[in-house]
């Protein structure tokens, strides 16, 4: 299996940290998320039911009836690809793996496509991959390409998959309130902007006949009884959205903000992650890691994503971090190369 950022355990280990003294910046999730309250007793002791408060809620945020609630986005990544027979997939690179994992493993035939020339390359194709914004570029499409390339990749029943995990906060971009269409599928997720990531809960907006066949396969039960409970009540919190989109949007320009100013300008980003692709960042990931600062680190290319510190301690421990002669040194060019004996994640 693909691993991912997040893994503070195995950094502790590493780096001989305490678990509790990591500032962890590798996710991408909002650190300061929706605040869960007291969870009934009812939520523990029954099997969740699917007429709950749940789907009124979803389809009130998402603007969309037809959705269809599963296990995070990633349950549905794993699971789409069963439901074509083999063909030619494009995805881009670097992008979040487990889109290109999950359709290799399923038998269909891998393209990496340019995020920049996709017209040129959308005949090889009869399914495109898109996170929008993606993840780690921040790479954003509107609307109007979008559905223009789904339109040329619908005639000949093929389909887009837009996976939508960031998007929460910039909804201009979203395509999930959008009349649905055959062969557009949107995947949205409430860890990332509701800082959820643990009751594993996402959706997916597509055709009817389309989610039909999704829940079968997926079979009954996909969130918990608590996970449900939660999602209904932070996805009808309008107040709480809306201080935090424009929180986040202020967060993700410090953060740009500050990388700029200590010699560190990033290649991308959205508000809740700032991405650096550097020839020096698996020097960068290892001062910083070294601090107890958990930063996110690609081979291909050779780059970095950080996620937003939760508070102002958290922004001035980055701060002084970047400040710190070693990595100063990097900016100049004369910084030390180490020899690390771990490897980057995938996305």
């Amino acid at each position: 299996m693909l691993e991912h950022g997040g893994r503070l355990r195995q950094a502790a280990g590493r780096y001989g940290i305490r678990l509790s003294d990591w500032l962890d910046l590798s996710t991408g999730i909002n650190p300061n998320g929706w605040p869960v309250p007291a969870i009934p007793a009812a939520c523990w002791q029954r099997l969740p039911e699917d007429d709950d408060d749940l789907l009124p809620a979803a389809r009130a945020y998402y603007q969309n009836d037809s959705l269809l609630p599963v296990a995070g986005s990633q349950a549905a990544i794993q699971t789409l690809p069963l439901l074509r027979p083999a063909c030619r997939v494009g995805v881009l690179q670097p992008a979040y793996a487990e889109h290109a994992a999950g359709w290799q493993k399923a038998g269909h035939r891998l393209r990496i496509v340019d995020a920049d020339n996709l017209d040129r390359q959308l005949d090889e194709l009869e399914v495109l991959i898109l996170i929008n914004p993606n993840n780690p570029t921040g790479k954003l499409w509107t609307p109007e390409r979008l559905l223009d390339w789904h339109a040329k990749l619908n005639r000949r029943g093929g389909w887009l998959i837009v996976d939508e995990a960031f998007m929460d906060g910039m909804q201009g971009y979203s395509l999930s309130a959008l009349p649905v269409r055959p062969g557009l599928i949107v995947l949205r997720s409430i860890g990332k902007f509701f800082g959820l990531a643990g009751i594993r809960c996402g959706f997916v907006v597509a055709e009817q006949s389309l989610l039909a066949r999704l829940a079968e396969t997926l079979g009954p039960w996909t969130i918990s009884h608590p996970g449900r409970f939660v999602a209904a009540q932070a996805l009808a919190d309008r107040d709480w959205q809306q201080r935090t989109a424009a929180a986040l949007q202020q967060q993700g320009v410090r953060l740009r903000e500050l990388l700029i100013k200590n010699g560190w300008p990033p290649r991308g980003g959205c508000h809740l992650f700032q991405w650096l692709q550097t020839a020096d960042a698996a020097d960068l990931h290892e001062l910083l890691a070294q601090q107890g600062i958990l930063t996110r680190l690609f081979d291909q290319p050779a780059s970095l994503r950080f996620g937003l510190p939760k508070d102002e301690p958290a922004w001035r421990r980055l701060a002084t971090a970047l400040t710190q002669p070693e990595i100063k040194q990097l900016t100049t060019g004369h910084g030390k190369r180490f020899n690390r004996q771990h490897p980057a994640f995938p996305a």
